[in-house]
């Protein structure tokens, strides 16, 4: 375990023992990292739109907090918090269809950021995460590993240390996901997968 991924570690099991100063040592570690992803996330959304990386780490630090789930290492704390990242785009995108689709924008929790992703981002989005769905229902590790990997961005050997298993199992369920991801939904939602 390299010496930033082992603090880390450290700070995450201090925390599920109730220290609360180690929250507070965790996220000056992790932010730039954190702001790292959400920049990735952000990178394929319209131009101009609301919503910063810094904001997006904000919101899905903001949901973690609550659940304060027991997070083993770094790498699951990343991949947790890549997939609660996603979500909250996933949201923002449920608001805009809502919306599209004749709702009434004042019965719509929306902030101002609302708009941040454009009409077809949001549907990208959502037919990306209605897949991702059903991949779970088949293959729940699949769906896990396509969440630590692309949208947390671990490498082979972070996803395998999260899920506790091996680096070549990781390989050979990236490959299968992927390729059952590319049958399920539109080439130009997947060019990045």
């Amino acid at each position: 375990m390299s010496g930033e991924a082992g603090d880390v570690t450290l700070l995450l099991r201090r925390m599920r023992a109730g220290e609360s100063a180690a929250a507070e040592e965790l996220i000056p570690r992790v932010f730039d990292e954190l702001r790292g992803l959400a920049r990735n996330y952000l990178k394929t959304e319209r131009t101009g739109h609301t919503l910063q990386p810094t904001a997006l780490v904000n919101e899905a630090y903001m949901r973690l907090v609550p659940d304060q789930p027991d997070w083993e290492n770094r790498a699951h704390f990343i991949g947790v918090t890549a997939s609660v990242m996603r979500r909250v785009l996933i949201d923002y995108a449920r608001r805009r269809h809502a919306v599209k689709r004749g709702a009434d924008p004042a019965t719509v929790p929306l902030d101002e950021q609302w708009d941040l992703l454009s009409e077809q981002q949001s549907e990208e989005l959502l037919i990306l995460n209605h897949a991702l769905d059903r991949l779970n229902a088949m293959n729940p590790r699949h769906r896990q590993i396509v969440e630590l990997r692309y949208f947390g961005g671990l490498s082979v050997e972070e996803t395998a240390e999260a899920l506790g298993i091996s680096a070549i199992t990781v390989k050979r369920d990236w490959l299968a996901a992927r390729s059952w991801l590319r049958t399920q939904i539109r080439p130009e939602t997947l060019n990045t997968i």
